[in-house]
């Protein structure tokens, strides 16, 4: 994978799993109405790679950690996307048997 192929894929592939139109995740993520479809085809695309703050609310919207976009295998990016929808009992528990 080259430097920016992990975040834009798992961006576009994010989006897509929560039905979301770029334009949509835009707005979601603070961008402005007007350059929120463009600036996301540039971000999945490579074009672009936000600054950390834009990556947090996007992120925030698709409701997977930062660290998912640069998972470099899919079974990492599967793990931290699912580790989000568990509940805080249950993250407990891995918690508990990891350590």
């Amino acid at each position: 994978m080259s430097d920016i192929a992990p975040f834009s894929k798992r961006l576009k592939e994010a989006r897509q799993r929560a039905g979301l139109t770029q334009q949509e995740l835009g707005i979601l993520a603070g961008m402005d109405t007007d350059i929120a479809g463009a600036k996301m085809n540039q971000y999945e695309k490579g074009v672009h790679i936000p600054k950390f703050s834009r990556l947090k609310a996007l992120a925030k919207a698709l409701k997977v950690p930062p660290a998912y976009f640069y998972a470099e295998s899919n079974e990492l990016a599967e793990l931290l996307y699912v580790y989000e929808t568990l509940s805080k009992k249950d993250r407990q528990a891995i918690n508990k048997l990891i350590n």
